[in-house]
């Protein structure tokens, strides 16, 4: 009966860990304590360590005297217990903010707001080289940079900012983790980054065909911490912008270039092949029928325009050739008078 006791005992210490590890975790990242930053989207914020019993929070604009004169803006807190950063009472006014007394003079530091922003870029680690929204030779290992100002959470509050990069591959679809140049999965999801920038490790192998096919991939990074990103999704802010990554074989530049100079050499060789052999032959001919037929045509008409004009050497035959015959008309009859007679 005792070892069965002491076997229950044990499965219910286990397991009540198990429940309240992630509820601490939770807790400690939304527990905001005094001159703490909190940023714009977050919700359910623990802020009662900065309050010290009042009810009031107050901001000054830059410049103001914070003890000669009134507060600039104020907002009275009914719950500091689960506490919410909207944009639309905090957005316009970032910087410090005081707790107030009940004559709404400051009691002391409450919080300082600040908007968030997040950017990521992609380094090809295998050429230390940025590669954002650039091409990557197929087999280059990746790594990626994070640029954030969430990372004060990792010293003002004992948990880092969880932020998850997203990796979307040509087909569509996300990935929820990489596989490294060792074949070693690694999550993408929740990286507590600590640092700004924060790099990761090499974490993706573009060399692995099985799993990554070439083509282009888009990446983008979100924190939803305390669900800044629900209430304040914004590229810049809770968001990064999407960059690209072209992963493949051959440089596009140089695939580019190819089929650019293939017309240029066939139209270069076709014509020149073509024109040269057979044009000046067909010309040459053509120009021998014209030519023989322009002298077959020109024969003609000297003959016909000549003819009308035969009679002339005939009229300028022998002078008195026509007296002559006359002559001899008359002797042949003279002749035949006398052989009558």
């Amino acid at each position: 009966m005792i070892s069965g006791i002491v076997k229950i005992c044990i499965i219910v210490v286990i397991g009540s860990l198990c429940l309240i590890g992630p509820v601490t975790a939770s807790a400690s990242i939304s527990t905001i304590m005094p001159g703490n930053t909190v940023f714009i989207g977050e919700q359910g914020l623990d802020i009662t360590a900065v309050m010290d019993g009042d009810t009031q929070i107050g901001w000054w604009a830059s410049g103001a005297s914070i003890t000669g004169s009134s507060p600039d803006h104020t907002i009275s807190v009914s719950n500091p217990t689960s506490f919410f950063i909207s944009k639309n009472e905090f957005g316009p006014y970032t910087g410090s903010w005081y707790h107030l007394d009940p004559s709404e003079k400051a009691n002391g530091i409450a919080f300082i707001v600040a908007d968030p922003y997040l950017d990521i870029r992609i380094e090809d680690t295998t050429v230390s080289v940025d590669v954002t929204n650039k091409w990557v030779p197929t087999g280059d290992e990746i790594r990626f940079s994070i640029e954030t100002n969430l990372a004060q959470m990792a010293s003002q509050r004992s948990s880092s900012a969880l932020i998850t990069i997203k990796v979307q591959p040509p087909e569509g679809g996300e990935y929820s983790s990489l596989v490294n140049a060792e074949g070693t999965p690694v999550s993408i999801v929740d990286i507590p980054v600590s640092t700004n920038p924060f790099n990761t490790d090499s974490i993706w192998d573009t060399g692995n065909r099985a799993l990554y096919v070439p083509g282009t991939y888009t990446i983008w990074a979100e924190c939803n911490v305390n669900l800044m990103n629900d209430n304040y999704d914004v590229t810049g802010k809770t968001t990064s912008r999407k960059i690209s990554l072209l992963n493949q074989d051959q440089n596009p530049l140089i695939h580019e270039y190819v089929p650019s100079t293939n017309p240029t050499i066939q139209m270069t060789i076709q014509p020149t092949t073509q024109i040269t052999p057979v044009l000046p032959t067909q010309t040459t001919f053509k120009t021998q029928e014209l030519t023989t037929v322009t002298t077959m045509t020109t024969i003609p008409v000297p003959t016909t325009a000549t003819l009308p004009s035969m009679p002339a050497p005939f009229q300028t035959k022998a002078a008195g050739f026509e007296a002559t015959v006359a002559g001899a008309a008359i002797i042949m009859g003279l002749v035949l008078s006398l052989k009558k007679e």
